[in-house]
């Protein structure tokens, strides 16, 4: 048995990165994988704190921040004082991040789609169980 599980992830994970990268690409998709995230998030929900986008996709606060400005700097996002917290900033998305959100949706979908393909029900559902073991083992 192949005991590399951290190496056959790490690959898996950069694979799966690359893919994304190229497909939004050739889609004129001009965001990252993780940039990605944030859009779909302000997409379910306008102007959110960047606090709250840390915890749901459990990056760290600087690396949100770094986020944010590259999706700001590229009009996809922009930043609001918080009228009931003048400390804070809620995130929101813009019309050309929409756009871009949309797109990028598309491709996750296919992607999803690449990812089940050849495997039954019960095989994804095993998956899923050992991919959500790792978030309680790792927290």
């Amino acid at each position: 048995m192949d005991d590399r599980l951290i190496f056959m992830l790490s690959k898996a994970q950069h694979k799966f990165s690359n893919y994304l990268k190229k497909k939004f690409s050739e889609a004129g998709v001009h965001i990252s994988p993780g940039q990605m995230g944030i859009l779909f998030l302000l997409g379910q929900k306008d102007l959110r704190p960047m606090n709250e986008l840390s915890k749901i996709l459990d990056i760290d606060n600087s690396a949100i921040t770094r986020l944010v400005d590259r999706l700001e700097k590229s009009g996809l996002a922009f930043r609001q004082m918080n009228p009931s917290d003048r400390r804070q900033y809620l995130i929101g998305i813009t019309e050309k991040g929409c756009e871009q959100s949309e797109k990028a949706k598309n491709i996750s979908k296919q992607a999803n789609d690449k990812i089940r393909d050849g495997f039954t029900e019960s095989e994804i559902k095993s998956f899923k169980t050992v991919i959500e073991s790792f978030f309680y083992k790792f927290k």
